[in-house]
């Protein structure tokens, strides 16, 4: 039986009088191609039987005039690196990207990629994901994250730019945003950033349809949205979102700002569609079957699924190379450029070739002098080695700078108008400065680190959850990491924050029990090129536990720090203990062994790393005693390296406010518990 097509009702949908009077507009070319887009997002969330149609189909003018006029970029090098940056912060409308990708003749968005739309191992998936296609800039999906990564990208721009100059680093970062988008609190941190730095090259396409998934914006968002960034400090205009000609111009103007710009594109969402445009119902599922094919009549579209007319191909390809002579221009001037090779491999992310002497240095001196020091005070230390060696890397603090110890001498911040500086004051901003991270990463050629209080990353988790998917160099100095941290109490100090930034797959969680361990891990996470690293580090002095600076011992994530002393390698308890309590371990075994109890102690500073070890190397480390895990956190986790006869000795709950010595003899976290607890078990 054949679908009938719906009938539209204008007195219950007032959309579709405006939709109707656009469809009424003259049949331009770039309205055909933005009807290709349509056209495409329709039949790829109709084969999927699931997605989002309606913000391609809205967002199609605004696309066509971005991609045809404005934005430089080359299909045929879609990671040249002075390419404009585009980011759909709007995830949900991935086919919009894909359609983009396909029709301006990008190598691997062919039709059949996106007839495999939503599907295992597709390059088109639910949410566009960095990594499956060259031109996707990074993952989103997660409304607001995109306009802040974005925001980070522009920065790095910013910052490239004034270390290479602007012949190698010149271009502009668009973005593609929803209404959802501007609701969500990180959008807001970055916003208020980009305005404060002044980024004039990044613009914002706001997607402003007035729907959201319960229904109109207006149930729960009724900001003066313009007036609120224009108090950012950005330049803010309104236009008609379906109507090319005003597109371009504003789009014009955007370029020729001095600030920010967010355009506010009033669309009907789902635009064509009969009785779903400009409501919810197009949003997140597909047409169906007949509303698709009425809206493919009443734009006018006649061609079969998955097919687009020679003619708008061949427009849409000859866009996709609009911006060629530009990249190959570019390119002249790179290969004559004196800093080629330093460019190259900066956005490459390769390491200079003696960036880890200073390092080797520094923990020799460690070796030598055995400072007792707190491990932020001794990541400053690494981080005085490492900086003036590795010119990309970016510090930053989230308005903690004196108590993270992120702050290099010598080393200048950035300024509103000034970015050739290397760190960044965010602020109180810790989740915008988590995603921003992201977008220095993902730029290319900036290495970024910073730094709040372990506590505050409950602020951070979405982006460092992005950062492990897409595994992005980035690097998180998180201090004051336990009860340690004394009278600040509950409020301030993490239990449960190691274990699940553990649980968080693709994150090495680094956590030094001294100096020297301190300068390894920062080797390990500089290092590693494909995920974050955080390092959990302690407010309190902690004594130098050794004395060798030969090997990094922290590369293979565990290893014993001091065997047990019959000689005989046959220990009758293994202590294994992370960051601040291993002196506390070092203690128990001292007083376990002049008991005649031989007893070993393991550092296990980093499970991920000490994890992907053979099974051997494990076994032979944790021994086949009883095992006792000890850390001032919570014990989840700690039963896969101690087993079902182990024992945990760490916090059953909050802390409380008192002196950090005061608070471990509280909890009974203390050589004396650690050793009562082994001689109970053994007797």
């Amino acid at each position: 039986m054949a679908s009938i097509a719906p009938t539209p009702d204008a007195s219950r949908n007032p959309a579709l009088a405006a939709q109707a009077e656009i469809l009424a507009r003259p049949a331009t070319e770039a309205r055909r191609m933005a009807d290709a887009i349509r056209a495409l997002a329709i039949d790829g969330v109709e084969a999927a039987k699931s997605g989002h149609p309606g913000m391609p189909m809205g967002m199609a003018d605004v696309a066509t005039v971005l991609f045809t006029k404005f934005l430089k970029y080359d299909a045929a090098d879609p990671r040249w690196a002075d390419r404009d940056r585009f980011v759909l912060s709007a995830g949900h409308g991935s086919m919009l990207l894909y359609a983009l990708l396909h029709l301006t003749g990008h190598s691997g968005m062919g039709i059949e990629e996106l007839k495999r739309f939503r599907q295992l191992h597709s390059p088109a998936a639910g949410h566009p994901e960095f990594g499956e296609h060259p031109g996707i800039e990074t993952t989103t999906g997660p409304l607001g994250q995109g306009i802040a990564t974005a925001v980070g990208m522009a920065m790095a721009e910013r910052m490239t730019a004034a270390r290479f100059g602007a012949s190698l680093v010149d271009h502009r970062t668009w973005v593609i945003a929803s209404d959802g988008d501007l609701q969500e609190g990180v959008s807001h941190e970055a916003a208020s950033l980009a305005g404060h730095y002044g980024l004039s090259k990044l613009c914002v396409l706001w997607d402003d349809n007035h729907i959201s998934i319960d229904g109109d914006t207006a149930l729960s968002f009724t900001d003066d949205t313009l007036k609120r960034f224009q108090a950012y400090g950005w330049a803010v205009r309104r236009v008609d979102g379906h109507d090319p000609e005003a597109l371009a111009a504003a789009m014009a103007w955007a370029t020729r700002n001095r600030r920010p710009t967010l355009i506010a594109c009033r669309t009907i969402i789902g635009l064509g569609a009969p009785t779903k445009a400009g409501t919810a119902g197009s949003h997140g599922s597909p047409l169906g079957t007949a509303e698709a094919a009425a809206a493919k009549e009443a734009l006018g579209w006649t061609s079969p699924p998955f097919t687009v007319p020679e003619d708008l191909k061949a427009a849409w390809e000859a866009a996709g190379r609009r911006s060629a002579g530009a990249r190959r221009s570019w390119l002249k001037r790179l290969a004559k450029h004196p800093q080629q090779a330093e460019f190259d491999r900066a956005m490459a992310g390769r390491l200079p070739e003696s960036w880890h002497e200073a390092l080797a240095a520094l923990r020799a001196r460690h070796a030598e002098e055995k400072p007792k020091l707190a491990t932020r005070v001794a990541s400053q230390r690494a981080l005085e080695a490492l900086v003036p060696a590795v010119p990309e890397m970016v510090g930053g603090s989230a308005d903690l700078t004196g108590s993270n110890n992120t702050n290099v001498k010598g080393i200048p911040a950035i300024a509103p108008g000034n970015f050739a500086g290397r760190f960044v004051h965010w602020g109180v901003r810790e989740h915008g400065m988590a995603a921003a991270m992201n977008g220095m990463a993902l730029h290319g050629g900036v290495i970024p680190y910073s730094g709040t209080f372990l506590v505050f990353s409950d602020y951070m988790r979405p982006a460092i959850r992005l950062a492990a998917l897409m595994r992005q160099r980035v690097i998180h100095v998180l201090t004051h990491d336990s009860i340690g941290l004394g009278e600040d109490g509950p409020t301030h100090q993490p239990v449960e924050h190691v274990a699940s930034l553990r649980a968080m797959p693709n994150v090495f969680v680094f956590r030094p029990a001294d100096a020297m361990e301190t300068a390894e891990c920062w080797e390990l996470a500089v290092k590693r090129a494909d995920g974050p690293s955080v390092l959990a580090l302690s407010r309190q002095n902690l004594p130098a536990l050794r004395a060798d600076a030969g090997e990094n011992r922290c590369a293979r994530g565990g290893y014993v720090l001091a065997e047990a002393s019959d000689g005989s390698g046959k220990r009758r308890a293994t202590l294994i203990a992370t960051g601040s309590e291993v002196h506390l371990a070092v203690a128990a075994r001292d007083a376990l062994e002049a008991e005649g109890i031989p007893t070993a102690v393991v550092s296990l500073p980093c499970w991920e790393i000490f994890a992907a070890q053979d099974q051997g190397y494990r076994d032979q480390v944790l021994g086949a005693g009883i095992r006792v895990g000890i850390e001032a956190a919570v014990g989840f986790g700690w039963d896969r390296w101690l087993g079902a006869e182990g024992i945990f000795v760490g916090m059953g709950g909050f802390g409380a406010s008192a002196p950090a010595e005061d608070l471990y003899r509280h909890f009974g976290i203390t050589p004396e518990a650690v050793a009562a607890a082994v001689k109970k078990r053994l007797a």
